[in-house]
């Protein structure tokens, strides 16, 4: 039996090193990473309220020229806006305001497919050229055009039975189409909530996925206004509360005393109805106090609670009669 050479070991573990490095790679290439859903619905959510928040400024800008000018050129706004926030974001290589308040960005998940060689899950180039391009033409350009198609159908009344029969077969066409497209949209919101990959259709077909921008951010999120706004609602939900079981005539007559204008309390007191603060019409008196009210807001007031008091003196009320007439339980 012959022993090998003594370096024998190094020219085999030259052979096996690149092998090995190879199969180390093909394990730990990729990283399997998830994009939280909520973050890319809240994103798309926010773009919503930027470019809604964009048109109304830029219809205050037309508010003094005539009115309904803007009405009809509806369509062509919201695809200017749409362009616009495409031109200064996706086309300049940079996230859209609410996709950059999230911490995201668009990443062409084809060519990370190809690299194979991802270390966090988070590397990748952005869009290319063409995806730029076709993102306008589906968001933008698609938006503008099926919006005045279905407004040309409908002004047209193609859908009506009387309407010749190709428009009636077109507007047949775009009804169908319609049921497609949202047929897809929900089976892509299914795989989306499964999945966690492209909101629409739009990115599913260009490849374009959402990723974090930043792998390390700190919750940036303040909470000061959204406190403000729960102590505010628990506030005015008490006050709904305990504004019905408050005496009005009871707190009245507790801040009159504080109340600066007492000569012209004075002066109406014998002649205003001190409900409705006008001169009676029907004057009936309340009984034992003597004070004179209008027929209609006394007797609302004792049916409604028995226990009245009177608005001026505070004296529980235990009749009425008309001014100068019979008392009337």
């Amino acid at each position: 039996m012959t022993l090998p050479p003594h370096d024998a070991w190094i020219h085999t573990s030259h052979n096996l090193l690149p092998r090995w490095k190879s199969l180390s790679l093909s394990h730990q290439s990729t990283i399997p990473i998830s994009i939280s859903r909520v973050n890319q619905v809240d994103a798309a959510r926010l773009d919503v309220e930027m470019s809604a928040m964009l048109k109304e400024q830029l219809v205050k800008v037309f508010s003094l020229m005539k009115p309904g000018m803007l009405f009809q050129y509806e369509a062509e706004l919201d695809a200017f806006l749409e362009f616009l926030i495409w031109r200064f974001s996706i086309w300049a290589d940079k996230p859209t305001p609410g996709i950059a308040l999230m911490n995201l960005r668009y990443r062409d998940e084809r060519a990370v497919e190809s690299r194979d060689k991802v270390r966090t899950g988070l590397e990748g180039p952005g869009l290319t050229v063409a995806q730029k391009i076709w993102y306008c033409v589906a968001t933008v350009g698609g938006q503008y055009i099926w919006a005045r198609l279905q407004s040309f159908s409908a002004f047209r009344r193609w859908g009506d039975t009387e309407q010749r029969p190709l428009a009636r077969r077109l507007w047949i066409l775009i009804q169908r189409m319609e049921g497609i497209y949202r047929a897809a949209s929900f089976g892509n919101l299914l795989i989306f909530l499964c999945t966690g990959r492209y909101r629409n259709l739009v990115e599913r077909a260009l490849r374009a996925r959402l990723v974090y921008g930043s792998p390390n951010m700190n919750r940036a999120v303040s909470f000061e206004y959204m406190n403000r706004q729960l102590v505010w609602n628990e506030f005015s939900e008490m006050l709904l509360l305990l504004l019905p079981l408050l005496n009005s005539s009871s707190v009245k007559n507790l801040l009159r005393p504080f109340s600066k204008d007492k000569s012209s309390s004075s002066a109406e007191d014998g002649t205003a109805c001190p409900i409705c603060q006008a001169t009676p019409t029907i004057p009936f008196v309340a009984l034992p106090c003597q004070h004179r009210y209008c027929y209609y807001c006394l007797r609302t007031r004792c049916a409604a609670a028995p226990s009245f008091r009177c608005s001026r003196c505070g004296e529980p009320v235990v009749a009425m009669q008309r001014h100068g007439g019979v008392p009337a339980e």
